[in-house]
């Protein structure tokens, strides 16, 4: 049995009956004191996790900040970048399609505008050791922007060179409406898939309706020589122009045809009249043009006539042009 008298402590004695004071040695007192300070050590470990969890240092909330505001100007960086693609696009689509077509010259594949796709896995491995897609799609978009904006380069590099010593060609080819059509209110159908305005089937238009008055001048479009001037089959009277350069144009249902086979004509020459004549469903023109023995889009033979402004809209209302007036 043991008594605590002030922090002393006693024993009886068994023999005498008598209290003893018991007198402790060294090693109980380390003994104690280690288990104090283990006790303390434990508690301040405690303390210390919580203050850590709960509480960044002054170093880790400098890097959370810093990798707040670099998440930040990532993301700006990446709207920066998909406004670029789409500068980037829009030059590509007019290159192809316009200034191309304008020289000749056939459209660049795209496989050669978008590089391969064998980088696929370089950027899934990237994603992986940075753990982070945001890096990764940025890394993809470079190289892409990279390799268009030299595709792009070296195609304007090739177009200059086509351009050189032909003033003959672009004397030739067609470049202007065949109507006065300047606030593109006389276009009726593009050129595409329509449905057809009598047997009311999808089938492929293979030119542009202009709607317009009877007796409404039609221009040539390019200098040539008229290789067709009278009546064909589901065209009614027709006139056929041959540019030269592997360029043929062909206006149709004409009411009346102002020039003959073998005369040379200019640009803007009135070579016929609007009529409503052959397979039609009311006045209009119906105009073609060949290249290489093909039909192309005519819109992007107006390149004299339109700004680039209204070639956009060209283009959109003849995408959204459904019927066909012939």
């Amino acid at each position: 049995m043991k008594l605590s008298i002030r922090k002393k402590h006693y024993r009886i004695n068994p023999d005498t009956l008598q209290l003893e004071r018991i007198e402790h040695g060294a090693r109980y007192w380390l003994r104690r004191s280690g288990w104090y300070l283990f006790g303390g050590i434990c508690l301040g470990a405690v303390f210390f996790y919580i203050l850590l969890y709960f509480y960044p240092s002054p170093r880790e909330a400098s890097l959370m900040q810093y990798n707040k505001n670099l998440t930040a100007e990532m993301e700006v960086l990446q709207k920066q970048v998909d406004q670029m693609q789409l500068v980037l696009t829009d030059l590509a689509q007019r290159d192809d399609n316009l200034y191309r077509a304008i020289l000749g010259a056939e459209p660049i594949p795209i496989t050669a505008r978008m590089g391969s796709a064998q980088q696929i896995a370089y950027y899934d491995s990237l994603a992986r050791m940075t753990n982070t897609q945001l890096a990764a799609d940025m890394q993809r978009k470079v190289d892409i922007l990279e390799k268009e904006l030299y595709v792009q380069a070296r195609s304007y590099e090739e177009l200059f060179e086509l351009a050189k010593n032909q003033e003959a060609r672009m004397e030739n080819i067609p470049a202007i409406q065949p109507v006065l059509n300047k606030d593109l209110k006389r276009m009726a159908s593009g050129y595409g898939w329509r449905v057809d305005p009598v047997y009311h089937i999808r089938r492929f238009h293979e030119g542009m309706d202009f709607s317009a008055p009877t007796g409404t001048d039609i221009f040539a479009t390019g200098n040539g020589k008229v290789t067709y001037s009278g009546w064909k089959q589901g065209y009614g009277e027709t006139v056929e122009i041959d540019h030269g350069f592997n360029y043929v144009t062909r206006y149709a249902h004409c009411s009346k045809r102002m020039v003959k086979v073998g005369q040379k004509v200019k640009r803007g020459d009135v070579i016929a009249l609007v009529g409503n004549t052959g397979k039609s469903t009311g006045s209009h023109l119906h105009y073609e043009v060949h290249y290489n023995g093909r039909p192309v889009d005519p819109r992007n033979y107006y390149f004299y006539d339109l700004s680039p402004e209204d070639y956009d809209l060209m283009v959109q209302m003849s995408s959204n042009m459904g019927n066909m007036m012939d």
